[in-house]
C-alpha cells in the first residue's frame, strides 16, 4: 500500500495475519476470537513487496537507478508496483503468499522453545556513543539529522517536491528555506554526518519539543535458546544480518551456544532507519534517514553485545539503567479544530442519501451513502467497536446475524467531508464469491459532536440501509 492510500487498513503482512486469524477463528468476526496471529516486523528497512520493481509511471521504462529518477518527470514519476492490477490487489496477493508459507511452517514446526526467561534493557544517549572500531580507534555517533534524500521518499511512496534519492550536495533553495525558518546547522553536526548533506538538523531543534529523541532503548529478551533483539527502528537487511551474527557470537563466547537471534524491529521508540556504513555512503532514502550518523549500526552492535554478555554471564543486575528520557505531558498540539457536526435540513445523522439496489450478485459491490459525522468523534466516544456491519436475515430465528464488520477486507468505509460541519459516509461491501444467497442489510455506526449550552457533547447514532438480495447467479 503506497502513500496514496487514504484507507485505514493493514499492508501485506497484516493481510497475512488477517487470513491466519480467520482460518484459526472460524465462526468469529475479523478481529475477534481467541487466536492472535502476529506477523512481526524484523529487519525490514530495505524490503518491499512491490516485486515488479520501479518503473516510470508515464513511460513504463525502468527507473532502477541511484537516484530513482525518470528522464521525463524526475523522481515523482518513479514508482514500484506489485503483481496486482492495483495496490489493494497486490497487497492481497503478496499477503496470501505469506499466509500460505506461514501455514506450512506452522504445520511442520517441531522444535519446542523451552528454558529460562531473561531480559536486559538500557537507556542510551544515542547521540553521544563512543564506538570502538578496533583496539586503538574510536568514532562517535551524532546528534540526530535527516538528509536531503529523506524528503525524496522511496519507490514505494515518493516524497514529492522534486527531491532525489542519492543526493550528496545541499540545494541552495532548500538551504535558504531551512536557514531562515529553522536556523543554520552547526559545523559539528554537519561534519559528524558526512557525507550526508543535512536537510533538517533535528537534534538541534527543540521547540516546542525536541524533534528527535536523544535517549533511546536497547533491549534483549531470551527464552531458552531464542533471543529477541528489540530494535528501536528499521534495520536494513545487511544491518540486521550483522547485528544477529555479532549478538550470537557474543552469546557463544560467554557460554551460551546455539542461540537463535531474532530481530524485532520498531520497538519501544522510533528512530527511523539504520543502514550499514557502506549503505550510508550512497545516501539513498534509508541512509538519509539514519539519524545518528554513519556509525549508527556499529553503535547498536556494540550496545547489544553488552546486553548479550550480561544475560550470558548472569550480570544483568550490574548493568546501569542509563539516562532516562524526558517525559512530555502534551507532546502534540492538536491542530484539527473540533467543529460541530451538522445534518442537512430535513435529515438526521444516519439517514440514507444514496440507497442500495434491490439485488446484487457475488463479485459485485453493494454501496450505500449515509448522512455522516466526523469519524474521529467515534474514537472519543466509542459506543460501538465498528463503523459498519453487513447483516444477513435468518428466517428460522427471525433475526439479523452480523456477517462482517469494518475489519474485513471485503468492506470499505469512506468519509466525505463537506462544508459547515456537513459530511457523508459511504459503505461498500465487495461481495465475495463465498457469500450465501439471502436477504442482507448494511448498518452504519457513528458519533456526532454538538454544543449543549456551549459545552461540547458527543452522541451516538446509527443508520440502516434498505434490505437487498444477494443472488449467486
Amino acid at each position: 500500500m503506497n502513500n496514496s492510500n487514504h484507507l485505514v487498513n493493514s499492508d501485506n503482512v497484516g493481510y497475512a495475519a488477517y487470513l491466519f486469524e480467520q482460518d484459526k477463528n472460524r465462526g468469529h468476526l475479523p478481529g475477534e476470537g481467541p487466536y492472535v496471529a502476529a506477523f512481526a516486523s524484523s529487519n525490514l528497512g530495505d524490503v518491499s513487496p512491490n516485486i515488479l520493481g520501479p518503473h516510470c509511471i508515464n513511460t513504463g521504462e525502468s527507473c532502477d537507478n541511484a537516484n530513482s529518477s525518470c528522464p521525463i518527470g524526475g523522481p515523482e514519476m518513479c514508482m514500484a508496483s506489485g503483481p496486482g492490477q492495483d495496490m489493494l490487489e497486490s497487497t492481497q496477493m503478496i499477503g496470501h503468499l505469506l499466509y500460505e508459507r506461514a501455514k506450512e511452517l506452522y504445520a511442520s514446526a517441531s522444535q519446542e522453545v523451552t528454558g529460562s526467561l531473561a531480559s536486559a534493557h538500557q537507556w542510551v544517549n544515542m547521540s553521544d556513543v563512543t564506538v570502538w572500531l578496533n583496539s586503538t580507534h574510536t568514532v562517535k555517533t551524532c546528534k540526530p539529522a535527516l538528509g536531503y534524500s529523506f524528503a525524496a521518499g522511496t519507490i514505494d511512496g515518493v516524497g514529492g517536491l522534486n527531491f532525489s534519492q542519492g543526493t550528496m550536495e545541499e540545494d541552495p533553495f532548500w538551504k535558504m528555506i531551512r536557514d531562515q525558518l529553522l536556523g543554520i546547522p552547526s559545523e559539528e553536526i554537519k561534519e559528524c554526518h558526512k557525507p550526508k548533506p543535512i536537510l533538517l538538523h533535528t537534534g538541534e531543534l527543540s521547540k516546542p519539543h525536541p524533534w528527535h529523541p536523544d535517549i533511546i532503548d536497547v533491549q534483549i529478551l531470551t527464552l531458552g535458546s531464542l533471543s529477541i533483539a528489540a530494535i528501536p527502528g528499521e534495520f536494513t537487511t545487511m544491518s540486521g544480518r550483522r547485528l544477529r551474527e555479532a549478538v550470537e557470537a557474543e552469546f557463544t563466547s560467554n557460554g551460551m551456544k546455539n542461540m537463535t537471534v531474532v530481530i524485532s524491529g520498531l520497538c519501544n521508540v522510533y528512530t527511523h532507519y539504520i543502514t550499514t556504513y557502506e549503505e550510508y555512503q550512497a545516501q539513498r532514502y534509508e541512509a538519509a534517514s539514519t539519524i545518528y550518523g554513519p556509525h549508527t549500526l556499529s553503535a547498536y552492535i556494540q550496545l547489544f553485545k553488552v546486553l548479550a554478555k550480561a544475560i550470558a554471564t548472569d550480570t544483568v543486575g550490574n548493568l546501569s539503567s542509563g539516562p532516562e528520557p524526558p517525559y512530555f505531558k502534551q507532546l502534540i498540539i492538536p491542530l484539527i479544530p473540533n467543529i460541530v457536526d451538522r445534518a442537512p435540513i430535513g435529515t438526521t445523522f444516519g439517514d440514507v442519501l444514496q440507497p442500495l439496489k434491490q439485488i446484487y450478485r457475488v463479485g459485485e459491490v453493494a454501496e450505500v451513502t449515509f448522512v455522516g459525522a466526523n469519524p474521529k468523534h467515534s474514537a472519543e466516544n466509542q459506543t460501538y467497536s465498528t463503523f459498519l456491519t453487513v447483516e444477513k436475515y435468518e428466517a428460522t430465528s427471525e433475526t439479523w446475524q452480523v456477517v462482517t464488520n469494518d475489519a474485513s477486507w471485503e468492506t470499505r468505509f469512506y468519509w466525505h467531508k463537506g462544508l459547515a460541519g456537513h459530511s457523508n459516509a459511504t459503505v461498500q461491501w465487495h461481495i465475495p464469491n463465498t457469500t450465501q444467497p439471502g436477504i442482507y442489510r448494511i448498518r452504519y455506526f457513528g458519533n456526532y459532536r454538538k454544543l449543549n449550552f456551549l459545552t461540547p457533547v458527543i452522541l451516538p447514532f446509527e443508520g440502516t440501509s434498505s434490505t437487498f438480495e444477494v443472488a449467486t447467479t
